[in-house]
């Protein structure tokens, strides 16, 4: 929630951006009931596919939930060869991680990693340790102008991008004009770009709580008027294109170009750990080596994300990856043919089951947890209030029957909030 106030000299008023004790005071009650009923904080050991032991201790007598939650899309976080990458990278350097800022020495690794990447998605790719700090390194470098000719943006967010994308309002705010409007607001965004020399848009590619950004009408507006776009597809990535390119890279020319900014993760459906940027140009890149803070000041991949990436990027050049891509769009099908949602019928593997009330959908998360399925209940600020809900992370990795006995635990827990879905058997 955005407020407003005065300035003391009668000035512009100001805008505020931060609301910690609003958002504290107001969902401090759903988390102690989330945490009260073992919902939040949950410790467990992977098994196989996606079960994992629930609990810590000896593994032997704990119970076998059904992971639903994680975001390893492909099913890739448990696979032996990024595993084993993982291992290797510490092993060959004996280390885990240079104390030093990586723009005086860095791993050759790294080095191989970023140019891999590049090589992969037809971009300037810098690695991160988190989407987080990629986009903490980008806020201050887009609100700058350094990106856009030396002209300060009107910074345009959508309503509900990222939390790793709204936390650095106030810093945008420090340089530039911002400016929130509602979600896939194209016709809003037009007229901003109408009457402001330079915008610059900042949303998600697919959303953590289901859906996407109009990646088409973007790029309209940004070959009408030169819209810059900064899109975190942390969702998306390896789950769409030939080498994983993901579903906001995938719908871009192989020039990515000086007006497009993508950031994606490592670890969701790539398999490993960290983040990057997706650049448009030579210049880009050299500017974000000296000058995003994280980049320069905190420390690099550690030697175990940079292993396990590697590996996945062999499995991304290879036919496994589509393999698994396959599978992934037959159980969302699976999934679909039984639960209707506001997703259903889309590619991508988030499924929202709409609630309402907070302490339904915290007792509802808590009946599938008892029956073996862990899902993410999902309440302010996440979302709004009074529109909790659950959230179904489906994978490759999971069992048709796996899902199949979700779904019918969903029908017998809340069937006034689904129904049967019509679609082929």
């Amino acid at each position: 929630m955005e407020q407003q106030s005065a300035l003391s000299n009668g000035g512009p008023a100001t805008r505020h951006f931060r609301n910690t004790a609003y958002v504290i005071n107001e969902s401090r009650t759903c988390y102690d009931a989330a945490h009260a009923a073992g919902l939040m904080a949950v410790h467990g050991r992977s098994t196989s596919g996606r079960a994992f032991a629930l609990g810590t201790g000896l593994v032997d007598g704990r119970p076998q939930v059904t992971d639903f939650v994680r975001c390893s899309y492909l099913g890739l976080d448990n696979h032996p060869m990024i595993v084993a990458g993982a291992i290797e990278a510490i092993q060959a350097h004996r280390s885990l991680h240079w104390s030093c800022a990586r723009t005086r020495l860095s791993f050759d690794f790294l080095a191989e990693l970023e140019a891999a990447l590049s090589e992969m998605f037809c971009a300037h790719v810098l690695a991160f340790s988190t989407v987080m700090l990629a986009n903490l390194g980008a806020m201050p470098l887009l609100a700058s102008g350094q990106l856009t000719g030396g002209v300060k943006p009107l910074v345009v967010f959508d309503r509900i991008a990222h939390i790793s994308l709204a936390y650095h309002k106030p810093v945008i705010a420090d340089e530039t004009q911002v400016e929130t409007i509602a979600h896939n607001d194209i016709d809003t965004l037009e007229r901003l770009c109408s009457k402001h020399p330079v915008v610059a848009y900042v949303c998600d590619g697919v959303y953590s709580m289901g859906g996407n950004a109009p990646v088409k009408q973007l790029r309209q507006l940004q070959e009408r008027y030169g819209l810059f776009l900064y899109i975190d597809d942390a969702h998306g990535i390896s789950l769409f294109g030939r080498q994983g390119e993901g579903f906001a890279r995938s719908q871009f020319p192989r020039v990515l170009g000086d007006r497009t900014i993508i950031a994606a993760s490592l670890a969701k459906g790539f398999g490993a750990s960290g983040g990057m940027l997706m650049l448009g140009t030579a210049d880009h890149e050299a500017l974000f080596r000296r000058y995003s803070i994280p980049y320069a000041f905190s420390v690099a991949p550690n030697l175990a994300a940079v292993g396990a990436a590697l590996s996945s990027c062999k499995i991304h050049r290879s036919a496994e990856l589509g393999e698994r891509q396959g599978r992934l769009a037959e159980r969302i099908k699976v999934f679909d043919r039984r639960i209707a949602s506001a997703e259903q019928g889309n590619s991508l593997p988030i499924r929202m089951i709409s609630i309402g009330s907070e302490a339904k959908a915290i007792a509802i998360a808590k009946q599938l947890l008892d029956a073996g399925f862990y899902t993410s209940v999902t309440f302010f600020p996440t979302v709004a209030q009074g529109r909790a809900g659950i959230r179904v992370c489906i994978t490759a990795d999971h069992a048709v029957r796996d899902i199949e006995r979700l779904c019918d635990r969903i029908l017998e827990t809340i069937p006034d909030t689904t129904r049967q879905a019509v679609g082929p058997p």
